[in-house]
């Protein structure tokens, strides 16, 4: 391994708010990187910034040996599409602005792709500025999450926007990619030549020999979702679903949604005349593992869009690492991982009689075939999603 390169990774959101690229950073340190952050001004999700921040133009900070360099942040997007779009105008902008001045220091920069691909433009600008070696980690794909977010694809737009994304991937020396799928959908905006590595999230250190919460007084088989609440995640379906299944099924079940975001407000609605489904709000991340002991299974959900078959949410990981059955309401990769190596049951996300069946089928599933899917997670928590693996294989694709 190379040491003492200079890296500058390049993402929307960092330290305090709870990525995987805050990971990346501090373990590039303890291998003998020189690490900065280029980010936002913490605000994710709810648009509001951390308490014991400022929103300044551009402030300095530090996080396990990382130089944070902060730029201002455009709040108040919760619930605001307009301020949303603002948002990521505003970091492409000022994102591109501070790179300019300070990335000819760096050996190599690196963009943790989250987000929407304008956030990546620093990265490029970089790369082409003072040839840096750039790379991408790409989380969620262009264009087609365009169109998956509500986009209208008019002629004129789809020819700007088909140009922007082969622009930003003809200008990086190599990309990463979350999920193998990726990489039919990015080959035809890319270099013949570059190389794909598949680096998938992997899971979370979770303490599980904390003592768990209770859901409830009385036995029942809980599901769990944790994680961000928009429309993506496909909890409107989920809880019509819910809400389906007879008396008998619900008195002996809970559906419990751990999390914040723009739909809170709406399943709050959907749910108002089912006691067993119950909100819990935002939990520290520290804290979730306690839920997660709780929890009969966990569940994992996106629309039923094209692009989302594509994608592997972060959560499907730290499910793995909480070594519980899986309820996977998705099609996909996802999909693909749960079947293949056992790990749980799945259900289309477009199907509410489906979905209803698949709570049943959990709901009257006896331990010993819980515990078929409980092993099957250890085995794979050491393979595949293994941590200290992806990191290593990160840094070794961007700085040789």
């Amino acid at each position: 391994m190379i040491k003492n390169k200079k890296i500058l990774i390049v993402s929307e959101c960092f330290y305090p708010e709870e990525f995987k690229i805050n990971d990346v950073a501090s373990s590039w340190v303890e291998k003998g990187y020189s690490v900065d952050v280029l980010t936002l001004t913490p605000s994710y999700p709810l648009g509001k910034i951390f308490s014991g921040y400022k929103n300044g133009l551009l402030q300095k900070d530090e996080y396990k040996g990382v130089k944070i360099f902060r730029v201002f942040a455009v709040t108040g997007y919760k619930n605001n599409i307009f301020k949303k779009i603002l948002k990521y105008i505003n970091f492409m902008i000022l994102g591109s602005i501070v790179g300019i001045f300070i990335g000819k220091r760096y050996d190599c920069v690196f963009g943790f792709n989250a987000g929407p691909l304008t956030n990546m433009l620093p990265v490029v600008i970089i790369r082409k500025l003072y040839k840096k070696r750039a790379m991408f980690w790409v989380q969620d794909v262009w264009p087609e999450s365009v169109y998956a977010y509500g986009f209208k694809k008019t002629k004129i737009f789809s020819i700007f926007l088909n140009a922007f994304v082969k622009f930003m991937h003809n200008n990086i020396s190599s990309i990463a990619i979350s999920s193998k799928g990726f990489k039919t959908k990015l080959e035809p905006y890319t270099k013949k030549n570059l190389k794909f590595l598949y680096a998938p999230n992997w899971a979370d250190d979770l303490n599980m020999n904390l003592d768990p919460i209770s859901f409830s007084n009385v036995k029942k088989t809980q599901f769990t979702f944790a994680g961000n609440i928009g429309k993506v995640q496909n909890l409107e379906n989920i809880i019509k679903a819910y809400n389906l299944i007879t008396n008998e099924y619900k008195k002996k079940s809970q559906l419990n949604i751990i999390g914040d975001g723009s739909n809170l407000n709406n399943l709050k609605k959907l749910s108002k005349n089912n006691s067993n489904i119950v909100f819990y709000g935002k939990k520290n991340r520290e804290d979730m593992a306690k839920y997660y002991i709780a929890s009969d299974f966990l569940i994992i959900s996106l629309i039923d869009q094209p692009i989302f078959s594509l994608t592997v949410p972060a959560k499907t990981q730290t499910y793995i690492a909480a070594k519980k059955p899986i309820l996977a309401i998705i099609k996909g990769d996802v999909a693909d991982i749960v079947k293949d190596n056992n790990l749980g049951i799945c259900a289309d996300p477009s199907n509410l009689h489906n979905i209803k069946e698949a709570f049943i089928k959990c709901i009257n599933m006896p331990n010993h075939e819980k515990s078929k899917f409980i092993i099957n997670n250890s085995k794979l928590l050491n393979t595949t999603f293994n941590k200290d693996q992806v990191i290593s294989e990160l840094a070794n694709k961007l700085v040789s």
